[in-house]
C-alpha cells in the first residue's frame, strides 16, 4: 500500500501527538457559555441567484465578537413563506421584511419540517456555488452553507475588515489571552449556525447532518462536537488536528505554512515551542473529537502530505459514537472519486 505516513495499521491506534491543555473542557464550556449570551439578529434575503427547485436566499447573523457571518441558504420547494423570522426558543431574531399577513399565514399553517445539511468550505475559500448543493435541495434538505469569517467569502472578520484577512489564520491570537484565538471564534460559528438552524420551526432538528472537506471537514467534526444534537457528520481530510504531529513531519507547508512562520518570526529559536503547542491544543480538533454524539464518517487520502493521514487519524481514533472510515490508498489531497455519492447515500441511510 503507498504510504507517506505511517502503515495502516499504526494509524488506526494512533492518538495523536499535540499537547492537550489541561482546562480544554473547561476552556469551551466558557466559549459556548459567551456563544449562548450572543443575540443572533438574523436577517435573511431572497438571493439573486433562484432556479425551480429551490428558494435560494442570503443568511447573516452575529456571531461572538459581532462578526456578521454570512450564509447560502437553500430551501426545497414548498409554496411556503419562508419563516426567516420564528425560532423555538424564543431566541432573538430581526427583521426580514415579511409581511404580517405572511406571519399570520405562517401561524395558521405550520411549515413542513425538513431535514437539513450544513455545509463548511476549504481554507481560503467561500460556501461555493449555488448550484452545487442544488441536489441536496432536489432531495428535500434546507442547506446552509457558510462563509468563514475573513476568508473568501461575505463574512466578517472584526480583527480586521471584510473580506480576505487570510495569512497567520491558524496562530492568531497566540501572543494574546487563548480565548482571542481566531479559530475559537470560527468554531463557534459553527455551533451557533447549527442552533440557529435547530430553532427553526420549518427545520425537523433531529435530522442535521453537517460536512465539509479540508477545513471544512474539521469545522463540521467541530460543530459535531459543540453541537450534540447533530445527527450525522462527515468530514474529509480534516485540516486544523495534531499540529505538532504536522511540525514533525516536516509538513508545515501549504495550510499549515502559518506554523512555520510563527516560528521564524517570534521564535526563532525554537525557546517556547512546548507553550505554543500547547495553546494551539485549545484549537486542535482532535482534543474535540470525544464530545461527538453524531454518527460520523471520515474520507481519507493516504497520500496526503497536506493535512497528513496520521493528523486526521488523531482525530477519528477518539470518536466513541458509531464511525466509519472511507480510505483512498493512492490519493492526495484532492478529489476522492465516488466519495460526495458516498457522503450522500449515507445521509439518506436511516
Amino acid at each position: 500500500m503507498p504510504m507517506i505516513d505511517m502503515p495502516i495499521n499504526e494509524l488506526k491506534n494512533y492518538q495523536g501527538t499535540n499537547p492537550r491543555p489541561v482546562d480544554f473542557n473547561e476552556y469551551w464550556d466558557r466559549a459556548l457559555k459567551e456563544m449562548n449570551t450572543v443575540d443572533p439578529k438574523i436577517e435573511l434575503m431572497p438571493s439573486t441567484f433562484q432556479v425551480g427547485i429551490a428558494d435560494c436566499y442570503d443568511m447573516y447573523f452575529t456571531g461572538v465578537r459581532g462578526a456578521r457571518i454570512h450564509v447560502k441558504v437553500l430551501m426545497p420547494k414548498s409554496g411556503q413563506a419562508p419563516y426567516p423570522n420564528s425560532t423555538r426558543d424564543n431566541g432573538s431574531t430581526a427583521d426580514t421584511g415579511s409581511s404580517s399577513e405572511e406571519a399570520a399565514e405562517n401561524a395558521d399553517h405550520p411549515p413542513k419540517q425538513n431535514p437539513a445539511i450544513l455545509m463548511f468550505h476549504g481554507y481560503s475559500m467561500n460556501a461555493g456555488d449555488w448550484s452545487d448543493k442544488l441536489h441536496y435541495a432536489a432531495l428535500g434538505y434546507t442547506v446552509f452553507a457558510m462563509d468563514v469569517r475573513g476568508q473568501g467569502g461575505q463574512s466578517e472578520d472584526v480583527g480586521g475588515v471584510k473580506g480576505n484577512t487570510l495569512q497567520g489564520h491558524v496562530t492568531r491570537g497566540l501572543d494574546d489571552h487563548a480565548d482571542n484565538l481566531f479559530y475559537r471564534q470560527v468554531f463557534l460559528d459553527t455551533a451557533q449556525l447549527a442552533k440557529i438552524v435547530m430553532n427553526r420551526p420549518d427545520i425537523n432538528e433531529n435530522e442535521v447532518m453537517a460536512t465539509g472537506w479540508s477545513q471544512g471537514g474539521g469545522l463540521a467534526l467541530v460543530c459535531a462536537a459543540l453541537e450534540p444534537r447533530i445527527k450525522k457528520a462527515a468530514a474529509v481530510y480534516p485540516f486544523l488536528s495534531d499540529y505538532k504531529r504536522v511540525w514533525k513531519l516536516d509538513l508545515a507547508v501549504d495550510a499549515y505554512q502559518d506554523l512555520r512562520r510563527y516560528f521564524r518570526r517570534f521564535d526563532p529559536q525554537h525557546k517556547r515551542r512546548h507553550e505554543v503547542f500547547t495553546k494551539l491544543g485549545y484549537i486542535d480538533i482532535q482534543h474535540l473529537a470525544s464530545r461527538i454524539k453524531a454518527e460520523f464518517l471520515m474520507g481519507v487520502g493516504l497520500m496526503d502530505e497536506i493535512c497528513p493521514p496520521s493528523s486526521q487519524f488523531a482525530a477519528y481514533n477518539k470518536i466513541t459514537s458509531p464511525k466509519r472510515l472511507e480510505l483512498f490508498p493512492d490519493f492526495e489531497h484532492e478529489n476522492l472519486p465516488g466519495l460526495d455519492d458516498i457522503i450522500l447515500q449515507y445521509f439518506l441511510e436511516k
